[in-house]
Order: C-alpha cells, then sequence, then structure tokens
C-alpha cells in the first residue's frame, strides 16, 4: 500500500516548560532560584510522533494549536523531527495548552493549562486524509475530550478505509475509564501501561489484565517500565526484559515505547520483537531529560534487539 505517511497522530499539541532544582515553590512573592530550565516538546502524541520519525517512519499530526509563541515552538520543533504537521488546525487568537514542570531529583510537580488540548473533534480528520497513511495512532484519549465521543465512528472509517489503528489512553484522571471496551473491538493494538492496563479490566495482576484487553483489542501491548514490557496477540504471549540505562527522566518513555512497537507492527515482525524494539526506544528515550531528546535512530535501537 504506498502512502505518503506510515502513521497519521491524532492528538494533543503542547509543551512542556520544565524548572529543575530542589525547591519547593511558596506563595507571599517568595522567590527561589532553580538550577535549569528548557522548553520542550511536550505531550504524548507530539512525542510519540517524533519518536516514530526517529525511526524513519513518515509520520503526520492532526491537532490543534493556537497561533502563539507555545504553539508555533511546537510546529517548529515537530518539523526540524521530521514529522509533517501541514495538517494541524492553526486556531487564530487560540491559545495552545502548556505545563509547567518543577523537576526535583526523580519527582516532579505539574501544573498544566488545558488551552486548545482537547479541541480536536473526529470530524476534523476527513476520509481524504486517513487515505494518505497506513495506520492512524491516537494517545491521551482522557484528555481529548471533544474527540472521544467520534472515535468509534472514526476507526471505523479507518478499518473501511484499509487504515489500521491503535490506541494509547494515558491515564484517566477521573478514575473511570469509561469508553474503552467499547472502543478497543476497533483497535487493532492497543499500548496501556500496567497500572492502566489493570485498572481498565479491574484485575489484580497484568498478565490477566493483558489477556483480557487482548480478547477485546488484536493486541495488547503492556508497558511495564523497568521490568520490560507484556504483549498478547490471540493465543500467543510474550514477554521481554528492559535494557540496562542510567535514568535522567521517564517523561515520554511510554510514548517511545509505542514508536518501536508499531514500527515493528507496520512492518510486520513478530510481537517478540516488536515488544523488545519498543522496550529499547522506551528505555533509551530515558537518558537525557525531556521526552524526544535521547529518542535513538532504529540503528541505536536494534543493537539491543538482536
Amino acid at each position: 500500500m504506498n502512502r505518503p505517511f506510515d502513521i497519521l497522530v491524532a492528538g494533543e499539541i503542547n509543551p512542556d516548560l520544565i524548572l529543575s532544582g530542589d525547591v519547593n515553590p511558596e506563595f507571599g512573592q517568595v522567590e527561589k532560584l532553580v538550577e535549569s530550565v528548557s522548553l520542550s516538546i511536550g505531550s504524548s502524541s507530539a512525542i510519540f510522533a517524533c519518536g516514530a520519525a526517529r525511526l524513519g517512519l513518515k509520520v503526520a499530526v492532526i491537532g490543534m494549536c493556537g497561533d502563539d509563541l507555545f504553539g508555533r515552538f511546537m510546529l517548529e520543533a515537530m518539523q526540524s523531527r521530521s514529522v509533517d504537521v501541514s495538517n494541524v488546525i492553526r486556531i487564530p487568537g487560540g491559545r495552545t495548552g502548556v505545563s509547567v514542570i518543577l523537576a526535583r531529583g526523580g519527582d516532579r510537580a505539574i501544573l498544566t493549562y488545558p488551552g486548545l488540548i482537547a479541541a480536536l473533534k473526529a470530524s476534523d480528520i476527513s476520509d481524504q486524509l486517513l487515505r494518505q497513511t497506513r495506520h492512524l495512532h491516537v494517545a491521551g484519549y482522557f484528555l481529548q475530550t471533544a474527540l472521544q465521543p467520534g472515535l468509534p465512528a472514526l476507526f471505523k472509517r479507518a478499518h473501511a478505509l484499509s487504515v489500521t489503528t491503535s490506541l494509547d489512553t494515558n491515564w484517566d484522571p477521573a478514575e473511570k475509564w469509561g469508553g474503552i471496551l467499547e472502543l478497543l473491538p476497533l483497535t487493532d493494538v492497543f499500548l496501556p501501561n500496567a497500572a492502566e492496563a489493570m485498572a481498565i479490566t479491574g484485575l489484580e495482576t497484568i498478565d490477566l489484565a493483558a489477556e483480557e484487553l487482548a480478547q477485546h483489542a488484536g493486541i495488547a501491548a503492556a508497558k511495564l517500565g523497568a521490568e520490560g514490557a507484556l504483549g498478547v496477540q490471540g493465543k500467543l504471549k510474550s514477554r521481554t526484559s528492559a535494557i540496562a540505562v542510567t535514568v535522567v527522566d521517564t517523561v515520554g518513555a511510554g510514548d517511545s515505547f509505542d514508536a518501536g512497537f508499531l514500527f515493528g507492527y507496520l512492518n510486520h515482525w513478530n510481537l517478540e520483537k516488536s515488544l523488545k524494539l519498543g522496550a529499547a526506544c522506551g528505555a533509551l528515550s530515558t537518558q537525557a531529560a525531556g521526552g524526544t531528546t535521547a529518542q535513538p535512530s532504529l540503528e541505536e535501537a536494534m543493537r539491543h534487539v538482536g
């Protein structure tokens, strides 16, 4: 199937403003100094898109941002990483979402201004655009409240146009997990982490949860952090361990895993090999601050796949 894009990412677009230092903020106009500051690519969708492009996939993004400083930063940053942003909807006068992060050691406090994060609707994604891609990936499901109602119909449209689908929900702030089990039969690859998988199914172990999810979705590939990853496809079950790295920042590691796993999926690799590439990409991405700084090339990741 010869199409311009391997993956179309429908998702949120916002940067992270990261302040690092051993401080506790205080009200009362108390000023404290931090050790460093950086503006980096944020949002699960954008980090995933950059990771997939870094591996050599042709990636396009559709989402919404304002014609403001943060929106321009995100578009330029994604373009610099070979992500096509020509389909991003720019809202004149709109405000791009942003997260302000205070990082201290291995912990962080996060304040997020939603802005246009939740504004994308399924109707914004045309059949004409779907015909240009092999695969549709949706991340940040619970933040994208305008997209949620039309997502089942969107996935059906994608399948009708020979486009495969994947979903990474991220955590549900309300912890209700509504709509997921109904969407999974339309999802070819479901990519939760262990906590999300167990919360969605109500089961107490990741093995049982992954097996349950794979009865609904085509593949359930669960991220286990330092313990690697677990995948279930029909009756096939595979587990891979994590590679040893010096961890600096875990932000976006799950999105980098998704990029690696879907690279394998789209190249018709078996479950075990796809899991290994996903786990390698996730681990390697943690070696620098920010979600995209240390994302590996395919050559770098394949050294750990064998």
